[in-house]
């Protein structure tokens, strides 16, 4: 799939109703499930790993949209597959994802935030892990019609510094930082994202 083509094609079902399916309930359904679950354990860490993630990752959607507005093409855009396209580069299946995503990888931390494994801070060693895996799941999604690459320079090491560090980063490192720092982290970039949306989305429709 060409460029152009794939940038018209995401344009083209950009919050259209058209291609919408019921599943979208059943994973709505699912993620506050999560979430519930993890506030009745009262894991406020885990809860504070994934909202840090998820606004990380509405910040860098907000990013690659504006990049199309002023470019003429995003970053990346997924031109099809999705029910419902929310930004140019970001359907609501895959938004979903990464709303839980902080929360459950934080599962896999040790206690401990100074133990080291083969040397390394297991915090940063588990930052660099998992945005290493999905960066190189990508890869595989690059390869089908539902998700696009759209420069030839941008791949799987730039997604891997500029996408899923900081996405994991955020989790991780949030994951043990005191509630008012976490509060103050995860709201401000709300606050961004929020702004940014109304602005450029609702009253200058750039996004």
């Amino acid at each position: 799939m060409n460029n152009p083509q794939a940038t018209d094609m995401a344009l083209s079902i950009l919050r259209a109703g058209d291609p919408f399916q019921w599943y979208v309930i059943t994973l709505l359904a699912l993620t506050i499930y999560v979430y519930i679950n993890e506030i009745s354990k009262r894991n406020w860490k885990g809860v504070a790993a994934g909202l840090s993630l998820y606004m990380v990752h509405w910040f860098v959607e907000i990013v690659n949209a504006l990049i199309q507005h002023f470019s003429g093409h995003a970053l990346w855009t997924v031109p099809t597959g999705t029910a419902f396209l929310i930004l140019v580069g970001v359907g609501v299946e895959i938004s979903f994802m990464f709303s839980i995503a902080g929360l459950i990888f934080s599962k896999l931390l040790p206690e401990d935030p100074a133990m080291k494994i083969f040397g390394v801070n297991n915090r940063l060693l588990f930052v660099v892990g998992n945005a290493a895996f999905f960066s190189i799941f990508e890869i595989f999604l690059v390869r089908t019609p539902t998700f696009v690459w759209v420069y030839p320079w941008w791949g799987a090491f730039p997604v891997f510094i500029t996408v899923y560090i900081p996405f994991f980063a955020a989790a991780f490192y949030a994951y043990d930082w005191k509630p008012r720092t976490q509060i103050i982290f995860i709201s401000t970039l709300f606050a961004v994202n929020a702004a940014s949306i109304i602005v450029f989305g609702g009253i200058l429709k750039w996004i």
